[in-house]
């Protein structure tokens, strides 16, 4: 239906709305599997998860199965995690060390860190034959598209699409944000991972990162019940950390649309260019201090005053510069998606942040949080209300002004704007439908 027909992937997405294909067509899916996803820039990982040689971390992207290594000389590669010789994956585990080489379960054929082949049993029984001139003698497949930003490590797996810088831009000023509230400019992923797998298509998880409507009524109950019991205290009272994070989810309409929004190429954003829910946290003069002795006066302010509500870096990755944390959008199927949120250790920082960091996540990204709760059970409402009859459109007119992607520019605009939904779809159609040569 949709195979080799990028017309017709072109029209699920008009102006102000986008077909319910999107969202359900298992077709579609594995179309991106092929295309989008592998011609756009994915988070694989953090350099802090692979300190040392031999550390690894194994991940999927876009169906294909890949491992980060640490190399003896610092470096860090990514290679496609499969033996040469059968295809057996070479680790199993999520992450670990692998010492100096990898060895396949299967036949005990071994390589170097790099990818390079090192050995195989009965070595003799080759001798003579095509393997040294064919992909099976040539060791793991490395990737030729990794870019490390700041220890943020991404891939490209197709050969198509823009490069690294061209692609992103703008949006990596939201990691340099992050990175930079260590005085030592360094991060650590610390406090291990949340994953949450929901029953719904990723497109719609990537939506809600920049809904700001949806806090008053999704998150009533919590927000309700955060404000009775904080109910009676002054004003200037100093909040227990949870009740700091969480009361801002009831700031009303004007708020989140005066908090503004900025869109960029390619489907990027950053959402609270202005102020967010996490512009009010309590100062910490001690760490302000070594900020602008680390950074002088002029970063530090720049740093310390922008805290951003979301920045997307479309379509894997989305950042809190305050506090320090991210997630990761990994597509498993046209109905389900993992969600992983990691929290930064800020080295050279107080505790403080850390803290904040992790009680942020557990909050409102943990399966069990009083906030994840409802937005999981309405991504999993819609991706059934979908199969509607009727109706198979989405809307996304809120907003909306003809003619808005004429300039292809970054634009602000308000919170409350779909136009950053608006962006996403029209990056989507653009690399699913992206032909050889052509600018991406």
């Amino acid at each position: 239906m949709y195979r080799d027909q990028p017309e017709r992937i072109r029209a699920l997405v008009e102006e102000d709305r986008v077909h319910r294909d999107l969202y359900l067509s298992e077709e579609l899916f594995a179309l991106e599997q092929e295309h989008f996803f592998a011609r756009t820039w994915q988070f694989l990982g953090h350099a802090s998860q692979v300190p040392h040689a031999g550390d690894y971390v194994a991940q999927d992207i876009a169906g294909r199965p890949l491992v980060m290594v640490r190399q003896a000389d610092g470096g860090i590669r990514v290679l496609a995690n499969r033996c040469a010789h059968k295809g057996t994956r070479l680790v199993s585990d999520a992450c670990g060390n692998t010492g100096k080489f990898f060895r396949c379960p299967y036949h005990a054929w071994t390589y170097r860190l790099d990818g390079s082949p090192l050995a195989i049993p009965i070595k003799a029984g080759y001798e003579g034959t095509r393997l040294t001139q064919c992909e099976s003698g040539q060791g793991m497949s490395a990737l030729a598209n990794v870019a490390v930003y700041r220890d943020f490590v991404f891939v490209r797996l197709s050969d198509e699409g823009p490069g690294f810088d061209d692609y992103f831009g703008e949006v990596l000023g939201a990691i340099d944000n992050m990175v930079d509230r260590s005085p030592q400019g360094r991060l650590t992923f610390a406090g291990g991972v949340l994953r949450n797998v929901v029953h719904c298509n990723w497109k719609m998880y990537l939506e809600n990162i920049n809904d700001t409507v949806h806090p008053l009524s999704t998150h009533e109950s919590a927000t309700k019940a955060a404000q009775a019991l904080w109910a009676g205290h002054s004003p200037d009272e100093p909040k227990p950390m949870a009740m700091e994070q969480i009361l801002p989810f009831g700031a009303g309409y004007d708020f989140f649309d005066q908090m503004g929004a900025r869109v960029l190429p390619h489907g990027h954003s950053v959402l609270g260019t202005r102020f967010s829910i996490h512009s009010n946290y309590a100062q910490v003069p001690e760490y302000e201090a070594a900020m602008r002795a680390a950074h002088g006066d002029q970063r530090a302010t720049e740093v310390l005053q922008r805290s951003p509500q979301n920045a997307v870096l479309f379509p894997s990755l989305a950042v809190k510069g305050s506090p320090q944390a991210i997630r990761v959008i990994r597509p498993l199927a046209a109905d389900r998606t993992l969600v992983e949120a990691w929290a930064f250790r800020a080295e050279g920082a107080p505790e403080l942040l850390f803290e904040r960091s992790m009680s942020y996540n557990r909050l409102v990204f943990s399966p069990m949080s009083v906030v994840a709760h409802d937005d999981v059970h309405l991504f999993e409402s819609i991706q059934q209300g979908l199969h509607a009859p009727g109706n198979e459109w989405v809307s996304l007119h809120r907003g909306h002004r003809s003619g808005e992607f004429d300039d292809a520019a970054a634009q602000d605009t308000n919170g409350t704007n779909e136009l950053l939904m608006r962006n996403q779809f029209r990056a989507w159609a653009e690399f699913m439908t992206l032909r050889m040569g052509e600018p991406a």
